[in-house]
C-alpha cells in the first residue's frame, strides 16, 4: 500500500525535522521545505496528501501559499503557528485551510489531527457516460433535494448535475445540516459534531464555513442556507 504524502513547510529546520519523524514512526512519507516558493514547487512535483504549512515563512507567507494552492487544488491544509505570532484564524479558514495548530504542540495531537483531516479527504468521482453526473452520485449516504445531491459517502455534491468543488468539511457540514431539514442547530453544536471537542475552535469557525458554502450554492426556491438571527443555522425546506 502507497504511503500517504505529507508536505512540511516550516523555516525552523528543527521543528520540521520533529515533524517528520513523528509523521515517518506513523507510516506517512515526509518532504520537509523552508520557505514558500519552494512549498509551492514542491506541492507540483511531490504531490502530496496533506500540507502542514507553517505561517511565518521567509518571502511567500503561509496565508499566501494557501491561497495560492486553493486556486487549483483542495489538497488538505493544516496551518501551523507558534504561540505569540499574529495568528489570524479566521483568515486561515477564509484562505481555506482546514484545520490549525498551534506551536509548541504535542505530537499526539499533531498525529491525531493530520489524521482526522486525511479521513475527511477524498477525491471526488470521476464522471460518467452521463455528462456533468457522478457515477456513484444516488448509491450510499445522501440528501437529495430539488437540483442538489450530496452525498457523504463518496464526498461529492453536484448542482443540477454539475459537480461542485467543495473540501470536506464544507461538505460535511452541508450534508448534516441538509439531513436533518429545518432544525435549527446552535454554532456551538455544530462545532461540537463536526469538529469534535477536541478541537479548540471558537464559533466564528463556523459562520466562515457557512459563508463559503452559501458562495457556491445558487438561490432555489424550495431550499435554502438559512441564519436564525441569535441562534444558529439551519438547512430550510419549503
Amino acid at each position: 500500500m502507497e504511503k500517504q504524502r505529507i508536505l512540511i513547510v516550516d523555516d525552523d529546520e528543527h521543528i520540521a525535522e520533529l515533524i517528520s519523524l513523528y509523521l515517518i514512526k506513523e507510516c506517512f512519507d515526509t518532504r520537509i521545505e523552508g520557505n514558500g516558493e519552494d512549498a509551492l514547487r514542491a506541492f507540483e512535483e511531490y504531490k502530496p496528501d496533506l500540507i502542514l504549512l507553517d505561517i511565518m515563512l521567509p518571502g511567500i507567507d503561509g496565508y499566501e501559499v494557501c491561497s495560492h494552492i486553493r486556486k487549483t487544488s483542495q489538497t488538505p491544509i493544516i496551518m501551523l503557528s507558534a504561540k505569540g505570532e499574529i495568528f489570524d484564524k479566521v483568515l486561515g479558514l477564509k484562505l481555506g485551510a482546514d484545520d490549525y495548530i498551534m506551536k509548541p504542540f504535542d505530537s499526539n495531537e499533531m498525529v491525531a489531527r493530520v489524521r482526522a483531516v486525511l479521513r475527511r479527504y477524498q477525491t471526488p468521482a470521476q464522471t460518467s457516460a452521463n455528462p456533468g453526473m457522478t457515477s456513484a452520485s444516488h448509491t450510499g449516504n445522501y440528501v437529495e433535494y430539488d437540483g442538489l445531491i450530496v452525498n457523504i459517502s463518496n464526498y461529492t455534491t453536484t448542482i443540477n448535475g454539475t459537480v461542485l468543488e467543495m473540501p470536506p468539511k464544507e461538505l460535511e457540514l452541508l450534508y448534516f445540516l441538509a439531513s436533518q431539514p429545518n432544525h435549527v442547530f446552535t454554532r456551538e453544536q455544530l462545532l461540537d459534531q463536526l469538529w469534535g471537542y477536541e478541537y479548540f475552535g471558537d464559533t466564528r469557525t463556523v459562520d466562515v464555513h457557512v459563508k463559503r458554502i452559501r458562495e457556491k450554492l445558487p438561490e432555489n426556491p424550495n431550499w435554502a442556507l438559512t441564519t436564525v438571527w441569535g441562534v444558529g443555522y439551519k438547512f430550510e425546506v419549503h
